[in-house]
């Protein structure tokens, strides 16, 4: 028997303004089983230093990859 799934995350590359997600918050509610589509607002810098620590962490990673391969 496989797992029943109750809901899906999507996860935007970059904030949007309010309104330019608009159409794209409309074209996932014309998606056949939407049930609703939910806005979450950025209204602190946690989300901003979390996203810049994750940035340099991968950076510092990416640079120990490199420096391993020369």
């Amino acid at each position: 028997m496989t797992d029943r799934i109750q809901a899906l995350t999507v996860t935007l590359a970059d904030d949007l303004r309010e309104d330019d997600a608009e159409q794209l918050i409309n074209a996932i509610h014309q998606l056949r089983g939407v049930l609703a589509v939910d806005k979450h607002v950025v209204r602190n810098a946690d989300a901003h230093v979390a996203r810049t620590r994750v940035t340099h962490e991968l950076i510092g990673e990416l640079l120990t990859i490199l420096n391993k391969s020369s």
